[in-house]
């Protein structure tokens, strides 16, 4: 069984900053920010949220088909998805524009600054999603919007089931779009942040939006998940980490979870846990996509 992941696929520059931006920003002085930070420690790791929830999935023993672009300086990252035997047949190249960069800054509180220049990305759109024998499962997480929008429509045209996972993609859509998604989709994922915007701006609670597909999940970090199924809800504990050392892709490891407890025809709950569980893991090691299970 196959499942296309829609997303960005995109080079992170990560860097360590070892004070607190809480002591470095002055809240009073927020119209005039000029700040500079110190970052001793720097590295660039393969990541983007299909990249990451795809490196997830075949950790798992799944078969993740990634959907999206890299452009003219992706060459290394279709080899990388080669060798981990990924195949790279639903990453579109554009040579006219770089990979999508993601620049992450992170404290020793493990808040996070980033900044992200799209490129490739808002070409995602160009892939399109067919109906295909062995593909049984798919995920709409952050990527360009026309590509989420589109891609949306697609799988629902396809039969194709799908979690909904805007992530920080969520701000670039209004209500009406937002309810739209909620509608073609079968599963909803978002984080806790997240959650309250999608509910302030389609105007639906937690509850109700579950009863319009067949479950939400709302992750709450350290504190586990809240599994939503037909109006009820279930806390799902959280998994102590063994270290907390990095947190990015820690959310993108857990989609690669859902995806493989869905696979299975797993309850939601139990989908979700084994989700903490990988993600608590992956806190463990540095980079998004450098961690074993």
């Amino acid at each position: 069984m196959a499942a296309v992941i829609c997303g960005s696929l995109a080079f992170d520059t990560i860097m360590t900053f070892e004070g607190r931006f809480a002591e470095q920003i002055l809240p009073d002085q927020l119209h005039i920010l000029n700040v500079s930070f110190l970052v001793p420690a720097l590295r660039r790791d393969f990541g983007g949220c299909a990249g990451n929830i795809a490196y997830s999935l075949k950790l798992l023993g799944g078969t993740p088909l990634p959907m999206g672009a890299v452009g003219s300086d992706g060459g290394d990252y279709l080899q990388r998805l080669e060798k981990l035997g990924i195949s790279p047949e639903f990453v579109l190249r554009v040579d006219d524009t770089y990979t999508a960069q993601a620049m992450i800054m992170t404290d020793r509180d493990n808040n996070q600054i980033t900044a992200f220049h799209p490129g490739a990305m808002m070409q995602a759109h160009k892939m399109q999603v067919r109906p295909r024998a062995d593909i049984k499962l798919g995920m709409i997480s952050p990527d360009g919007r026309d590509a989420m929008l589109q891609h949306a429509e697609q799988f629902k045209a396809a039969g194709i089931p799908f979690v909904f996972d805007p992530g920080q993609g969520l701000p670039m859509f209004d209500g009406k779009e937002l309810a739209h998604f909620i509608d073609l989709a079968t599963w909803v994922t978002v984080n806790d942040y997240e959650g309250k915007m999608l509910g302030e701006r389609t105007g639906w609670s937690s509850a109700e939006i579950s009863k319009r597909v067949n479950g939400l999940v709302v992750t709450l970090g350290g504190d586990g998940c809240e599994v939503w199924v037909n109006g009820e809800v279930t806390l799902v504990a959280p998994e102590k980490p063994a270290a907390i050392v990095d947190p990015t892709g820690c959310g993108d490891a857990w989609r690669g979870a859902l995806l493989h407890g869905l696979e299975q025809g797993w309850s939601l709950a139990r989908c979700a846990a084994l989700g903490n569980k990988v993600g608590a893991i992956k806190i463990a090691s540095r980079g998004p996509q450098n961690y074993t299970l």
